[in-house]
């Protein structure tokens, strides 16, 4: 494998697991009533810090793990354990309300000060572990191996797919006015509860695969991997 297909293979990896497009109605019902302004401010602030924790993985990940004594299993549980939470409040309160800002349709000028409590608060869970999950960041720490295996035009390689990820995440998120409109306040709320339920699910397929890592032969293969061919 050289840099050009390590690059390819990372993007394309990268941008399954954060999964920009799935995740408009949720970042849609977080920025409801915002400007265009303010929600391009807040689309560029979660991604910047996405790309700069992916880097940051991709150069410290491993051993950062290692110096704390983190397992990558115990990295899948915990992240579970907060997508279940956010998949529960989806499922079962006003995800709308609970992430109104009383001040977004009254100060539609206040672009940066907007776009810092939206940030604050979507930092955890929407940032993390929603769209950066154990999944992307075990991903980036695997290439970080194959990457040096390859020389530094691996690593500039690295870096550019998960910059290219970021931008692309951006644009989406940028453009979630129109998706808003379309789907009106019941439209968003229905997706938004079965997003919740998927979410729930997600999670406890994080934590079983986590689980299973950590204690072999606690499940049953069906359980940990049950499409092992892709469902056909």
């Amino acid at each position: 494998m050289d840099a050009v297909d390590l690059g390819v293979n990372l993007f394309v990896a990268l941008f399954a697991l954060m999964d920009p497009i799935g995740n408009l109605p949720i970042f849609a019902a977080a920025t409801a009533g915002a400007s265009l302004r303010q929600r391009i401010s807040v689309s560029a602030l979660i991604c910047i810090f996405a790309v700069v924790f992916l880097a940051f993985f991709l150069f410290t990940g491993l051993a950062l793990l290692q110096f704390f004594g983190i397992s990558m299993a115990a990295f899948r549980i915990a992240g579970g354990i907060l997508l279940l939470l956010l998949g529960l409040d989806m499922v079962r309160e006003d995800f709308l309300k609970m992430f109104a800002d009383v001040d977004a349709t009254t100060d539609a000028l206040d672009v940066r000060g907007y776009a810092r409590r939206r940030f604050k608060r979507l930092i955890v869970p929407f940032a993390i572990p929603l769209v950066i999950g154990p999944g992307a960041i075990s991903t980036v720490i695997i290439v970080a191996g194959e990457g040096e295996q390859i020389g530094p035009a691996g690593t500039v390689a690295a870096l550019a797919a998960i910059g290219a990820v970021g931008f692309v995440s951006f644009v989406c998120f940028a453009l979630t006015g129109p998706l808003s409109r379309l789907l009106g306040d019941v439209g968003m709320a229905v997706i938004v509860r079965v997003l919740g339920l998927i979410l729930c699910a997600l999670a406890i397929q994080f934590m079983l695969s986590g689980l299973s890592e950590a204690i072999p032969g606690m499940f049953s293969s069906i359980a940990t991997t049950p499409y092992p061919d892709g469902g056909h």
